[in-house]
């Protein structure tokens, strides 16, 4: 059985203070959880204050990106030893803001993959395809070359420490969901080219989560699905009331 994992991506928001009031309020609200894995990913800033307030809970610490080198002459840049330094359990890697934004190509996520894992990071690899790539047909193209790029020369042992989210482009921050059936389409294609990659062990451990406007009125359903494990939360990340009810989802009450 695959522990259900619930991430949120908090992006660019929140101050240090607003951080701090939103970590406290997620320890309260969901002290009492252990059936599901809990990840926060604040901005770089707030990462040290955020691991000390969670740091007795069941919520774990992510950072929303790191740089592929320990150290250097890498200006503005924060490696994953930083990261594991200042409190980490893990790194979401590949976010698609960082692939249509800041142009990251699956070879760069790959360096950034590996040299994460071999800090003992967990990663949460993101895949997905955009709109237009949906709609001319190149879906499955896109989340086989991101997938295979990104999961580049890793080992079955380093997969038990990685990953996978599935955000379809089109449905983030803009309201609109993959429907369930698109979202297990998606993930059950995802979890064959793991065992392609792999082998059937390592495809059936390897949890996919979904990402993409999730909400508490539509994660029950998602949820339910056969291949979806958890999800990737931005912007219902940032409200702890909406948070906890993600969390504590119920896969039988869609």
């Amino acid at each position: 059985m695959r522990k259900p994992l619930i991430a949120g991506n908090w992006k660019l928001n929140k101050t240090l203070a607003e951080a701090e009031a939103l970590a406290k309020a997620l320890v309260k609200e969901l002290a009492d959880v252990t059936d599901t894995e809990i990840i926060i990913a604040p901005v770089f800033t707030a990462l040290g204050r955020v691991a000390e307030i969670i740091a007795d809970s069941p919520v774990s610490l992510a950072a929303q990106n790191c740089y592929p080198q320990e150290t250097g002459a890498f200006t503005g840049e924060v490696s994953p030893l930083m990261l594991k330094d200042i409190g980490c359990q893990a790194v979401i890697i590949g976010h698609s803001e960082r692939r249509q934004l800041l142009g990251e190509t699956n070879q760069f996520i790959n360096l950034k993959v590996k040299k994460a894992l071999e800090t003992g990071l967990q990663v949460i690899l993101c895949v997905g395809e955009t709109l237009d790539q949906r709609e001319s047909g190149e879906m499955l193209e896109v989340l086989t070359a991101q997938v295979k790029g990104g999961l580049a020369d890793l080992s079955p042992e380093q997969m038990t420490n990685l990953v996978i989210a599935y955000e379809p482009v089109w449905a983030i921050g803009t309201g609109k969901t993959a429907s369930n059936e698109q979202a297990q389409e998606a993930h059950s294609f995802i979890r064959g080219l793991v065992q392609g990659l792999f082998d059937p062990d390592t495809s059936t451990a390897c949890r996919i989560l979904y990402g993409g406007s999730v909400k508490p009125d539509n994660v029950d359903g998602l949820m339910a699905q056969d291949d979806i494990d958890g999800a990737l939360v931005g912007g219902a990340s940032l409200n702890a009331e909406d948070f906890s009810r993600i969390v504590r989802f119920n896969k039988n009450r869609h």
